[in-house]
């Protein structure tokens, strides 16, 4: 009998056990193409495959608005980073979803090189 304060057991061990089998034991590749930035989407028209797992289900219904980080679906499916970059992984090879780099932040431009237009536009339009 447990108290108020002490976990249930079971419990415990059923959240150390679930990403192991949704992942059917699999741990991420060291060159995965996934990074928590990355941008994914389902593809339009997904292919015919074999019945999908519930959690690749959420994933796919996630994804179908719209490109979403690999952060952002794990926030939403309350699964483990690593897991989704699997999940995810898997999904691209099936071609249910659409993968893309993140949009590079803009590197700053030389002040000298800014300056140097505005006064080649000073002196041409006066």
């Amino acid at each position: 009998m447990t108290t108020d304060d002490e976990p249930e057991p079971e419990h415990e061990a059923a959240e150390l056990v679930r990403p192991y089998v949704i992942t059917n034991g699999r741990d991420l590749l060291d060159d995965s193409d996934f990074s928590l930035i990355s941008l994914v989407t389902a593809h339009t028209e997904p292919p015919r495959t074999k019945p999908l797992d519930p959690e690749k289900l959420l994933l796919l219904e996630l994804c179908s608005g719209g490109f979403l980080s690999i952060a952002e679906i794990a926030g939403h499916t309350r699964l483990p980073v690593g897991v989704v970059k699997i999940l995810a992984s898997d999904l691209a090879q099936e071609g249910h979803l659409y993968s893309r780099a993140p949009i590079p932040s803009a590197q700053l431009v030389d002040r000298e090189i800014l300056e140097e237009v505005l006064n080649g536009l000073q002196a041409r339009l006066g």
